[in-house]
């Protein structure tokens, strides 16, 4: 007996690819007594069918990732962009003496709890990375990615990471990136092209935006801290 097959559409032309290689695909579902005997479709079968398909939604993709942006560059294209902008690394002792006598400003790229927590005195924040906001397809397959691994607070770009730095910051300005780890653009054995970091990341699109006088926090925040200098609380309090 003939089987007569219905099909469902999986399109994906409306929206950036999941993947490079993901094609529109239709898939065939066995669908019986659609045919008579003689292997003519049957006149009821045939209403049905186009009244099925004129209710039958279309099944997108789950997810789509959206254009890359310039902070999701390759490592290695920002570090060459770094060290051809001649963005220089110091260290934590340097970089208090430099906002101590030198007018420079420290820009705390972490979220707004961990500044909160503990910060160089006259240090401005301004999240590079903020906990993700929406929900959309792939905002919810993100959130699922990050609750495979146990973190239930994924985190996102900061699309108006450089707007809020242009509104505090002057471009004239001299500026310190921190973050936490803080990074390196130093190679070694195991690490040839260094590592990167927020701050790091945060200093590639400040460059890139037109900022020229950019330092960076070798070590981090996480050792200024560890060697005692100085410290300031949300409240103010140091």
């Amino acid at each position: 007996m003939a089987v007569g097959l219905a099909a469902i559409a999986i399109s994906s032309a409306s929206s950036p690819l999941l993947h490079p290689r993901f094609k529109s695909t239709t898939l065939l579902l066995p669908s019986p007594s659609t045919t008579s005997l003689e292997g003519n479709p049957c006149p009821s079968t045939v209403r049905s069918q186009r009244s099925l398909s004129s209710r039958m939604p279309t099944i997108r993709n789950a997810a789509t990732k959206p254009v890359k942006s310039p902070a999701e560059e390759d490592w290695k294209t920002k570090r060459e962009v770094l060290l051809q902008k001649k963005v220089r690394s110091v260290d934590a002792k340097e970089a208090l003496r430099l906002q101590q006598e030198n007018k420079f400003v420290i820009l705390d790229v972490r979220p707004e709890a961990e500044f909160k927590e503990g910060h160089p005195p006259g240090a401005i924040n301004v999240q590079i990375y903020r906990l993700i906001k929406e929900w959309t397809a792939w905002d919810i397959a993100r959130r699922a990615a990050f609750a495979f691994f146990g973190i239930f607070a994924g985190t996102e770009e900061n699309p108006d990471f450089m707007k809020s730095v242009e509104s505090k910051i002057g471009k004239d300005a001299k500026i310190i990136v921190a973050c936490t780890a803080g990074g390196t653009m130093k190679p070694t054995q195991n690490l040839p092209e260094g590592q990167q970091s927020r701050s790091l990341i945060a200093a590639y699109l400040l460059v890139l935006n037109g900022y020229t006088n950019v330092y960076h926090l070798e070590g981090g925040l996480y050792t200024w801290f560890k060697e005692g200098l100085p410290a300031a609380a949300d409240d103010g309090s140091s």
